[in-house]
C-alpha cells in the first residue's frame, strides 16, 4: 500500500480493499456451501435438514445478500479504520517476533473467549422486546437459515458486531496471521451455523470439542425457538447461562442418526 497517499485517499483505498476481501470471502464460503449442500448433494443431505418440512420464503436469498452487502460496507468501514489505527501504531497487532511463540498460540483462545462473551451478552440484549424489532429482527426474518444468512444483519446489528475486534486489538497483542485466521473462522463458523443442515457426525458430540462447538442444529434451533442458544462459536455460555435449548441434544442425535437415500 502506498503510504504517501493523503489520509482520506488511504482510508478510501483501505475501505475498498477490505470490502473486496470481506465480500469475496463471504461469496466464496457461502457459495461453496450452497452449491454443495443445496445443489450438488441436495438429496444426500436432505435427511440432515433441521427444517425438512418447510421451504424458504420467496426471495429470501436475494434479501439476505442485500443485507449482507450493507453489512460488508459497515465491516469494511471499521476494518479500514482499524488498518489506519494499526499503521499509526495504536493497536497491539504485530508481524514480527515481538512476543514469544507461546503467546501466539494462547492469544487465539483468548480472542475467541472475549469475542464469544461479548457476542453472547449482546445477542441476549438484542432479543429484548424493545430492542429486537429495531436491531435483530432483520436477521430473524430468515426463519429457515441458509448459508447466505451468515451476514444478513440490520446495520445497527452489523455495527454492534463490527466494533468488538478493533477494541480487542487495541488492548491485547495478536499476530497478524492469527488475526487473519480469526476472521476466516468467523465467516466459516457463521456459514456452517446457518446452513440448516447438520454436517457434524453423531460421534463428534461425544468428545469435549464436539460438545463445545456450535453447529447448524444448535443455531438453527435459535432461529426456531428464539429464546435459546445465543452463542457464536461455542456452547459454554449457553450452558452457564441456562439458555441452551432443552431439546438440542435430542435433536442433534435425531439428525445425525438419519441416513439419506
Amino acid at each position: 500500500m502506498n503510504l504517501s497517499l493523503s489520509l482520506p485517499a488511504l482510508f478510501a483505498l483501505s475501505f475498498l480493499v477490505m470490502f473486496v476481501l470481506i465480500m469475496g470471502r463471504y461469496f466464496l464460503i457461502a457459495g461453496i456451501f450452497h452449491l454443495y449442500f443445496y445443489v450438488w448433494k441436495r438429496d444426500y443431505w436432505r435427511a440432515r435438514k433441521l427444517h425438512a418440512d418447510k421451504k424458504y420464503n420467496k426471495g429470501q436469498f436475494r434479501r439476505e445478500i442485500k443485507w449482507s452487502l450493507i453489512t460488508a460496507l459497515i465491516f469494511s468501514f471499521t476494518g479500514a479504520l482499524m488498518l489506519l489505527v494499526w499503521k499509526e501504531g495504536y493497536t497491539k497487532v504485530y508481524r514480527d517476533n515481538s512476543y514469544p511463540l507461546w503467546w501466539s498460540v494462547i492469544s487465539l483462545p483468548v480472542f475467541f473467549f472475549l469475542h464469544e462473551t461479548y457476542y453472547y451478552w449482546v445477542h441476549r440484549f438484542m432479543h429484548h422486546p424493545g430492542v429486537f424489532k429495531h436491531v435483530h429482527q432483520v436477521h430473524h426474518e430468515s426463519h429457515i437459515p441458509s448459508p447466505w444468512t451468515a451476514f444478513s444483519f440490520h446495520p445497527l446489528e452489523a455495527l454492534l458486531q463490527a466494533i468488538i475486534i478493533p477494541l480487542i486489538v487495541i488492548l491485547i497483542p495478536i499476530h497478524l496471521h492469527a488475526l487473519i485466521f480469526l476472521f476466516t473462522c468467523m465467516t466459516l463458523s457463521s456459514v456452517i451455523n446457518h446452513l440448516g443442515i447438520e454436517i457434524y457426525p453423531g460421534w463428534f458430540a461425544k468428545y469435549p470439542m464436539g460438545r463445545l462447538l456450535i453447529g447448524a442444529t444448535h443455531h438453527g434451533l435459535h432461529h426456531k425457538q428464539f429464546k435459546y442458544n445465543f452463542g457464536l462459536y461455542f456452547t459454554f455460555w449457553d450452558r452457564w447461562g441456562g439458555t441452551e435449548s432443552p431439546i438440542y441434544h435430542k435433536k442433534f442425535d435425531e439428525l445425525t442418526q438419519k441416513r439419506s437415500a
